[in-house]
């Protein structure tokens, strides 16, 4: 099988216009794809764990990679990890600038620093040269749980969004005052409304690529609600060039996530898009919840394009079916299967899923040949 992704530019949202730049071969920012992001759990200095890690995003659908770097002896293993990642890979700098300077010897792709926080200017001036020479980008990260005390006097409770904006311009005046500008930021808080904000400001101000997220939003289940809502709002207004979806656990599942909000606004055109209705008292498919649930899991790893519709009564049923490349519309113990928009098969409900499985089997083998060919 041949597994395909279409990353889009949907026309239906006017993009704001930022200035590209190339995280290793990954393209971000003006009309390039908004792309997934996400960072490891493991320990960086085990690089099997990390580079397992990184391969299971990447298997998964994420297309740039961030690592925490400790310590001196977490940057020392970036080398290897960077030759054996199958995507490109930032380095997630604290505070000491020694650290940004062996993650740019060791050849990452890009940082994630703040260059406010990491000491004297002569420090500052010799990672941002190093940086410069390599062609390495910078991504500003400004957090509302960790912005400086003085900005929060300066702008008060209300107006966190406003002090997180005026934090993340005045890192941008450092690097734009040593002739840098392969720049990228980002404007995170766990309060979506103040993520919102943060971010439609900065918008206005800058044409610098703008990473987006919800930090800290949770669990996977609450988190991802979150995560919907800042990043998705976001994105429907034309802002925002790549995205992370912060959860606790497993990080694939934050990839997972990310490519639901993409695939949803029409960004990210891949896999299944499941239509399925939530059921009422007009239900007369037996067996429906399950059959939308068995048609997920098992077309949850496929990347080519497919819109399978599973509807329960003939309100809804035929249109959305219809609608669809395959679908099912069922009603009074048997179904009607509609391929392409056309009626393909009436069958006893019993045999509709095993029909409908095999046909969606069959779909998806014409294509690839189609793509071969």
């Amino acid at each position: 099988m041949v597994f395909m992704t279409y990353l889009v530019s949907n026309p239906k949202y006017k993009r704001r216009k930022s200035k590209t730049l190339l995280i290793g071969s990954v393209l971000i920012g003006g009309d390039a794809p908004i792309v997934i992001q996400s960072m490891t759990t493991t320990d960086t200095r085990d690089v099997t764990a990390t580079l397992n890690q990184i391969k299971a995003l990447a298997d998964a659908g994420c297309d740039i990679v961030r690592v925490a770097v400790p310590d001196k002896e977490a940057a020392g293993k970036l080398s290897e990890i960077k030759s054996k990642s199958p995507v490109p890979l930032v380095a997630d700098i604290h505070f000491d600038w020694r650290l940004a300077l062996e993650a740019i010897k060791q050849g990452v792709d890009a940082l994630r620093l703040n260059p406010g926080n990491i000491g004297e200017h002569s420090r500052v001036k010799e990672v941002v040269k190093a940086a410069k020479e390599r062609k390495i980008p910078i991504r500003i990260g400004v957090n509302a749980g960790s912005l400086d005390a003085k900005w929060g006097a300066i702008y008060g409770a209300d107006r966190v969004h406003e002090a997180m904006v005026a934090s993340a311009l005045e890192h941008v005046k450092i690097l734009e005052d040593l002739d840098f500008d392969l720049i990228k930021i980002s404007l995170k808080a766990s309060d979506v409304p103040v993520m919102l904000e943060a971010y439609r400001l900065m918008a206005d101000k800058v044409n610098y690529p703008l990473h987006l997220g919800v930090t800290e939003a949770g669990t996977p289940k609450g988190g991802t609600i979150k995560s919907c809502v800042g990043i998705g709002s976001l994105l429907s207004e034309g802002i925002g060039d790549t995205i992370r979806v912060s959860l606790t656990g497993d990080p694939t599942v934050e990839v997972e996530v990310a490519k639901g909000i993409l695939k949803s606004l029409g960004l990210r055109i891949e896999g299944l898009n499941l239509v399925s209705c939530p059921s009422c008292g007009r239900m007369e498919l037996n067996g429906f919840e399950n059959m939308a649930k068995t048609i997920e899991e098992k077309l949850k790893d496929l990347k080519m394009p497919i819109t399978v519709a599973v509807m329960g009564c003939v309100v809804n049923g035929p249109g959305e079916s219809k609608a669809a490349d395959i679908g099912i519309a069922g009603g009074n113990g048997k179904g009607v299967i509609y391929k392409k928009g056309e009626v393909f098969k009436v069958l006893p409900e019993e045999q509709l899923l095993d029909a409908l499985l095999k046909e969606i089997d069959n779909m998806v083998n014409e294509k690839t040949e189609a793509v071969l060919r």
